[in-house]
């Protein structure tokens, strides 16, 4: 993989987002449901077999692509979800400036899991700024980072293995076993993109009108709070350069989640929103522009 096809996959999301029909990753999940419907039995060895298949597949897909310069750019740019991020995410922030709350409620599952019905300005800002903090690692810092350490192949186990965390990866009662390989395994692929993340988003910091220290000693202090050993360190990054509180009560369909409170302040509310959107923007340039280097680097 070389630098230009880096560039010309992040350049490509950001032009045109997700490919509107057929997307790979929709059809890998469909294969993946098919799979996991023939193979699911409620044990731990079970699944990590079911993963090492689908990510080994996803990994030998990216062996035959990694020669030929198109087909390598292409599979940078189907991991990549950042534009789909922004957009989601601006919607959201513009539905609650405008006090169209209820077109907000409808607006946010596309960003997070939780119930939506009884979320207020506030909640729904709130949410849109954790997915987009929480999304900036898995849907741009973590796919540019595997291709440039793995090319192809990489970044496309990469992919592979976060669809599986999110479709087997959750704590219900049918994956708590079959799921587990896919959820390690998702949280050890994404550890050092999150750790880059909230590197950058606190460097970046002023790009917003925040600090990039507070942003850090946030990091410092409340990343290592929050369940998720790779979220928190986004998210309390985000928090702090933007000067807002995150965390709180989460309603989901089958559970509530009392999380920690990262960062001081206030609730996001609509202009947050749109801070955090330029936060992630400026953090996917940066992660594009380093994971370029590296492969330059690499190639020399």
């Amino acid at each position: 993989m070389s630098a230009a096809a880096v560039i010309g996959g992040y350049g490509a999301d950001l032009a045109f987002g997700d490919p509107a029909r057929r997307h790979p990753v929709a059809g890998f999940g469909f294969v993946a449901a098919c799979l996991e419907r023939r193979m699911h039995r409620p044990t731990k060895a079970v699944g990590a077999a079911y993963t090492a298949v689908l990510v080994g597949a996803a990994a030998f897909v990216g062996l035959l692509a990694r020669r030929r310069g198109p087909p390598v750019a292409l599979a940078v740019w189907v991991t990549l979800g950042g534009r789909s991020l922004v957009t989601e995410a601006t919607k959201v922030g513009g539905l609650v400036q405008s006090g169209d709350l209820a077109g907000a409620r409808a607006a946010v599952p596309a960003l997070v899991g939780r119930d939506p019905r009884q979320l207020d300005g506030p909640e729904l800002c709130r949410a849109a700024v954790e997915s987009v903090a929480e999304n900036t690692v898995d849907a741009v810092v973590a796919p540019l980072l595997w291709a440039a350490a793995a090319g192809a192949p990489g970044v496309l186990a990469y992919r592979a293995a976060n669809t599986l965390d999110a479709m087997v990866g959750h704590r219900t009662a049918r994956h708590a076993e079959f799921g587990w390989a896919a959820a390690r395994l998702d949280d050890g692929l994404n550890w050092p993109a999150a750790r880059l993340t909230a590197a950058l988003a606190a460097a970046l910091a002023p790009l917003v009108g925040g600090s990039s220290s507070h942003a850090w000693a946030t990091v410092r202090r409340d990343g290592a709070r929050h369940p998720s050993p790779n979220g928190g360190r986004a998210q309390a990054a985000f928090a702090g350069a933007l000067g807002v509180r995150l965390g709180g009560r989460n309603v989901y369909p089958q559970r509530v989640e009392q999380r920690p409170c990262l960062g001081d302040g206030g609730l996001p509310g609509p202009a947050d929103v749109g801070r955090a959107v330029r936060l992630s923007l400026g953090v996917g340039a940066a992660s594009a522009l380093l994971a370029a280097a590296m492969r330059r680097a690499v190639a020399a």
